[in-house]
């Protein structure tokens, strides 16, 4: 349906080689998409320029904006469920309650020791979790907006009225009912996204990465002339003589 003809099963940080330069069994490519682990995130930024690619993803992250009436054994959950993937990924619960943020802590010791990779988790929640107690949900936005995660869940009572004052986020997960997991297997937006801050000027993967635009330009000869000696003197102040005479030929000809 999409097109695509020809699929090859290769993987790491020698399948970006191979489709950034080409070899005899897989052809050269003009992009490269996708995340992976921190070899092929390596070899993504290497061959950058011999191929466009579409971000730099790090480690993964989640940031959970949750008020007094969130389940703390929901958002403990949901931290580790990002924790679980490295040791380098960062889960962060931003709140305006006091008593949920202890209780999210106590939640999180116990359901660590349950986890089938309970030493990564509890190492990325040891070094890059965090706990942050906000004055107020407002703060709590400016907080989020100033970290700008990979994930955001929106565990609050109306989601979509906190939506418009979210800034920078990679893919928003709203209400209480929406773990972040859902994007992962079943939810259907892209979920290849920035990570490390760069949501402040980064999107998902989507179909614009696939889409190149480029731009033309048509001047008349009477719209020439108009401009000539403009560009012409542009020109000469940076010392190009030859764009200079570019523009004003064309009018000078035929005078």
């Amino acid at each position: 349906m999409a097109g695509v003809d020809k699929i090859f099963k290769v993987g790491g940080a020698q399948a970006v080689a191979a489709l950034a330069y080409g070899t005899e069994s897989i052809p050269k490519v003009d992009k490269i998409v996708g995340p992976g682990n921190a070899f092929v995130a390596e070899a993504k930024r290497q061959v950058f320029g011999a191929v466009s690619i579409d971000m730099i993803a790090g480690p993964s992250e989640i940031m959970i904006l949750a008020d007094e009436k969130s389940n703390p054994a929901h958002l403990a959950a949901d931290l580790l469920s990002q924790a679980e993937h490295d040791k380098l990924a960062s889960a962060v619960l931003v709140t305006d309650s006091a008593a949920l943020a202890e209780k999210v802590q106590a939640e999180l010791e116990v359901q660590i020791p349950t986890l089938s990779r309970c030493e990564i988790a509890r190492e990325s929640i040891d070094n890059n979790g965090k706990i942050i107690v906000a004055e107020s949900l407002v703060e709590a936005i400016d907080i989020v907006n100033e970290i700008a995660p990979e994930h955001l869940e929106l565990s609050v009572d109306n989601p979509f009225d906190y939506l418009p004052k979210i800034r920078h986020a990679g893919s928003i997960f709203m209400g209480r009912y929406c773990p972040e997991a859902l994007g992962d297997y079943m939810a259907g937006p892209n979920h290849t996204l920035p990570t490390s801050g760069t949501a402040k000027f980064a999107s998902p993967l989507s179909v614009d990465d696939f889409i190149k635009k480029t731009q033309y330009t048509l001047f008349s000869r009477d719209a020439l002339a108009r401009y000539a000696s403009d560009v012409g003197y542009f020109a000469e102040k940076e010392g190009l003589t030859a764009h200079a005479k570019s523009a004003r030929i064309r009018t000078e000809d035929e005078k």
